[in-house]
Parts: C-alpha cells; sequence; structure tokens
C-alpha cells in the first residue's frame, strides 16, 4: 500500500519536488470579474517527445523561484499532499483542515 504525506515545512517540500526532478511554476488566472490571482504549479521532466509528435500548445505555466513559489504557499495557508509513488503524485491541500 502506498502512503501520503502531507508537507507544510518548506525544506520538505523542496526535497520531495527535487527527488522527482520537479521545479516551481506559478499559474496567473483571471477570475470572473477580472482580477489576477496565483495558482500554485509544479512542472516536472517528461519523457522525451518521438519525432511524430506534436508540440504542446504553452500551458500558461511560468517558471518562478523557490522563494516566490513558497511566500505565495504560505500566504495561500497551502500544503502538499503527497502520495508515495515512482510517478510524482500531489495535490494542494488547505493547512486549516489538517488540525
Amino acid at each position: 500500500m502506498r502512503d501520503t504525506h502531507t508537507l507544510t515545512r518548506h525544506r520538505d517540500i523542496q526535497n520531495w519536488v527535487a527527488t522527482h526532478k520537479g521545479t516551481p511554476a506559478i499559474v496567473r488566472e483571471r477570475d470572473s470579474l477580472g482580477s489576477l490571482h496565483a495558482r500554485l504549479a509544479l512542472r516536472f521532466a517528461r519523457a522525451r517527445r518521438t519525432m511524430t509528435q506534436t508540440p504542446d500548445m504553452d500551458d500558461g505555466i511560468m517558471p518562478c523561484s523557490w522563494s516566490a513559489w513558497l511566500a505565495e504557499l504560505d500566504r495561500q495557508q497551502l500544503a502538499l499532499k503527497v502520495l508515495d509513488a515512482e510517478k510524482p503524485v500531489f495535490e494542494f491541500v488547505e493547512r486549516k483542515t489538517l488540525n
């Protein structure tokens, strides 16, 4: 059975992402009123494309520094819930639901 862990410490999050060859990113999205909001994202290395595959469209994910990403994680009061598996499986959860 695979274990699920919720990570809140910055060092633990960075180590988990690095172990899975990931990088921090932020997506800027507009809400229904047109205001910009930041949505946290993680990008992971993909297998190389074969010559028959077409390139993906820009997914709007912008790489960012760890300090900016972690500051946004704290601002939104989120934690990273991860599944111990070979492939990176994760979701963002509210910290207040952890108590």
